[in-house]
C-alpha cells in the first residue's frame, strides 16, 4: 500500500484529502507541526508527498529543498499560489507536479496515480532487475555488481529502466527524451548525453564496461 504524506496547515483540507485517499486505498500521514518535516519524512518514508507552499513554521519551497537533499520521493505541490513563477520555482527545486487550489479531486487522484506509476515502475512486477551481471534495485535506485554498489540519480534510473524494458532493442535518443518528458523530467539533447555518460561511468566503476552500447545514428542498446 502506498503511503502519502499530506503537508498542509489547513486541517479541514488535510482531513478532506486524507479521507479521499484512504477511500481509494492509500494510507496517509498528516503532520500537525511543520518545523521538522525532514525528520518525519525520514522516519515515515512516504511513497509520495502532497506539499502546500504557505506553511506557518516554514514554507513549501524550503521543505522541498530539504527533502531533496536526502530523498527522491515524488512531491506534488498543492497550493493557492498560482503564478508561473511559483510553479517554476516548485519544479526547479525538485517538485514533480504543481496543482492549484481549488482542484478537481478526480484529477488530483489521477495525477497521484500517474506519478506513483512512473516513480515505482516495477510495482507489482519486481523490484530487482538482473541483466548482464548488474543487479538494479528500482526502489533504492542502486546498481550492484560483485559486492560493490553505486547510486543512480532519478534521471539516470529512468533512462536505465527504459533501456532495460527494451532489452535487445535499439532505442533512439528521441524515444528516450519523449519518455522523460512524459515523466515530467525536462531534458534536452545535451542533458541526455551527459546522463548516458554518467551511467556508463558508474557502471565502469563497478567493472561493467560497454554496458550501454551506442548504435551510431540509431540510438542505444542494452
Amino acid at each position: 500500500m502506498y503511503n502519502i504524506m499530506i503537508i498542509d496547515d489547513n486541517e479541514q483540507l488535510q482531513n478532506g484529502i486524507g479521507n479521499v485517499l484512504v477511500s481509494n486505498g492509500y494510507s496517509i500521514i498528516k503532520p500537525r507541526e511543520f518545523c521538522n518535516i525532514s525528520y518525519l519524512v525520514k522516519e515515515n518514508n512516504p511513497s509520495l508527498i502532497l506539499l502546500d507552499i504557505n506553511l506557518p513554521e516554514s514554507d513549501g519551497f524550503k521543505i522541498c529543498t530539504e527533502i531533496r537533499s536526502f530523498s527522491r520521493v515524488p512531491i506534488i505541490f498543492i497550493t493557492s499560489r498560482d503564478t508561473n513563477i511559483d510553479e517554476l520555482m516548485g519544479i526547479t527545486l525538485g517538485g514533480d507536479d504543481f496543482i492549484t487550489k481549488p482542484y478537481n479531486t478526480q484529477i488530483l487522484l489521477a495525477r497521484i496515480k500517474s506519478l506513483l506509476k512512473r516513480t515505482y515502475p516495477s510495482d507489482g512486477i519486481t523490484d530487482i532487475i538482473e541483466h548482464n551481471g548488474a543487479r538494479i534495485n528500482i526502489l533504492s535506485s542502486t546498481v550492484e555488481h560483485n559486492g560493490k554498489v553505486i547510486e543512480l540519480t532519478k534521471n539516470e534510473l529512468k533512462i536505465l529502466h527504459y533501456l532495460l524494458n527494451n532489452n535487445g532493442k535499439i532505442v533512439s535518443r528521441v524515444d528516450i527524451m519523449e519518455y522523460l518528458w512524459d515523466s515530467s523530467m525536462f531534458v534536452n539533447d545535451n542533458t541526455l548525453t551527459v546522463n548516458i555518460g554518467r551511467i556508463r561511468s558508474k557502471f565502469e566503476e563497478l567493472g561493467l564496461k560497454d554496458y550501454i552500447k551506442t548504435k551510431r545514428g540509431q540510438g542505444y542498446l542494452v
